[in-house]
Parts: structure tokens; C-alpha cells; sequence
């Protein structure tokens, strides 16, 4: 079964974090298990001491993936870890039990400024694996598989999952999906996927048609169910995030950076916080 453009959300931009503009789908968390969010950083160009981050704060009981395509990010948190994200490097943190991190422009980018542009999305964790321990996978670009296609009309890095023949080298909770694909004018690509999951398209350059429709720049596609997809790109080509992963079907609590199963865990995630024994 082939799957077809279910339903499109528009997006809005909103202020995160010490102040930097995101474009983010509406309601998305309500939208697609496993995914919380997903926030579209820039495209922004900063002058000198403009570029604006994420002071600390805490996270339990998820996954953030930081996926930087333009500029340069420095995070560190309060066990003492630390690095940098460079264009094409990504960044999977499993928060699990808890986490006080920042992440905020390098310190070159401070200085002289540039162009920032990435992503970052929050993937939900089981209720069984929401207190395991902390871990990052720090993964720079040359590491992260990609691939073109035969004629070289398709390209696809391959953060989470497999494409066009190469599989992740990013080791996940659970089974995701996370795909960035480039396509040329009028170039197709055709996804096999399991047909439990729950899979969505974000466009973020030109145009795609999925089963008779059309998904502009800034629109976040939900699919139906079924085994494939099959993209097609517009006259100016398309760019995009495929996501796709398992339906958890567990509740939800949720309160600012800690996305737990009830109400009283996520009132003793708050006073663990607050006491100092969060992480």
C-alpha cells in the first residue's frame, strides 16, 4: 500500500531558547508519536555578537537531535561534557533521567558572526527507558552515511534508519526514521517503510507531490499508513526531512523540558530540578 499526503500542518515562528527564531509546525506535539517536536533553527544571518543560543536548562525523559546544516554550536553540560557542532554534524542526546545542558553559537560565530541554519527535534522515549541513564552521540558529517542515486537526481543523508542502500551509523531507543533528502527538478524518490510506523515529510526547499499533492516549503506532511512512499519533486527541485518511527500509544505529561508519563513524575522531575538532583 502506497502511502498518501494525509493531512498538512502549516508552521509558525516562535522564540527559543535565549531568543532565536525557529519555524515550527503547529501543535506538533499532539501530531505524530514518537516525535515531540520538531524546530526548524533559521535560516538567520547574524552580525558580530548577534548570534543568540540556549542557556542551560534541563531535559528528562526524551531524545533532542541537533542537526546542524549552516554555522557553529558549542554545548556542554553540568557532568562536565562538552564539544562542538560543525555544518553536517549531528548531535543525539538521549536525556533519559536527566540532563542540564546549553548550547549556544561557537565562539567564532560570536565574534564575527554568520549564517545559522539547522534543526532540532525531540523524540519521545518509552515509558521503560525514560529514566535510563544520559548519552550523547556526538556524530561529525564525514561519519554520517550518504548516497545518490543511479542517475544522480536524488541525494540523501542518512542520519536514522536507511536510504537508497546505506544504513545509520547512529545507534537509537527506538527504530527512527530520519532521513535529509535533496532532489533535482522533476526527480523521484520511492521509500520503503514498515507499515506500522507512523511517518511525516518536512519540506524546506521547493516542492513535492505525494499522491496527487502538493507539499510546499515550510509544510510538514503526515502520512497515512502503508509500505512506500513516493516523493516527487517540483520544476525548482524539493529539499526535506523524512521522519518516520513507531507509534508508543502511552500517555503523555509534559512540562516545559521534561516529557514524562503522568502528572507525578513530572512534578518530582521538577523538585529534582529544583533540589539539584535532576543529573
Amino acid at each position: 500500500m502506497e502511502r498518501t499526503l494525509r493531512s498538512i500542518v502549516p508552521t509558525h515562528t516562535v522564540l527559543e531558547g535565549g531568543g532565536f527564531k525557529v519555524r515550527r509546525p503547529v501543535a506538533m506535539g499532539r501530531l505524530m508519536s514518537p516525535f515531540l517536536l520538531l524546530d526548524e533553527m533559521g535560516p538567520v544571518t547574524y552580525g558580530p555578537g548577534e548570534a543568540i543560543g540556549a542557556p542551560s536548562h534541563p531535559h528528562r525523559g526524551f531524545e533532542t537531535v541537533t542537526y546542524l546544516l549552516e554555522g557553529g554550536v558549542k554545548h556542554a553540560d553540568s557532568a562536565g561534557n562538552s564539544g562542538d557542532l560543525n555544518p553536517g554534524d549531528v548531535q543525539w542526546m538521549t536525556a533519559g533521567r536527566g540532563v542540564i545542558h546549553s548550547e549556544l553559537p561557537q565562539d567564532e560565530m560570536m565574534e564575527h558572526g554568520g549564517r545559522m541554519h539547522g534543526f532540532q527535534i525531540w523524540v519521545n522515549l518509552p515509558a521503560a527507558d525514560k529514566m535510563m541513564a544520559p548519552r550523547y552521540q556526538d556524530i561529525p558529517a564525514k561519519n554520517i552515511p550518504e548516497a545518490t542515486s543511479e542517475d544522480g537526481a536524488v541525494w540523501a543523508k542518512v542520519i536514522a534508519g536507511k536510504a537508497l542502500g546505506v544504513e545509520a551509523v547512529i545507534d537509537t531507543v527506538i527504530p527512527i526514521t530520519y532521513i535529509h533528502l535533496k532532489l533535482q527538478p522533476g526527480a523521484s524518490y520511492v521509500h520503503a517503510s514498515k507499515a506500522e510506523h507512523n511517518l511525516m515529510v518536512y519540506a524546506f526547499g521547493g516542492a513535492f507531490e505525494i499522491g496527487g499533492r502538493t507539499l510546499t516549503d515550510g509544510g510538514l506532511g503526515i502520512l497515512s499508513e502503508g509500505e512506500t512512499l513516493s516523493l516527487k519533486a517540483g520544476p525548482d527541485g524539493g529539499e526535506c526531512l523524512l521522519l518516520g518511527g513507531p507509534e508508543l500509544d502511552e500517555p503523555i505529561a509534559r512540562y516545559g523540558p521534561f516529557v514524562m508519563n503522568t502528572r507525578e513524575e513530572i512534578y518530582q522531575a521538577v523538585e529534582d530540578y529544583q533540589n539539584g538532583t535532576l543529573a
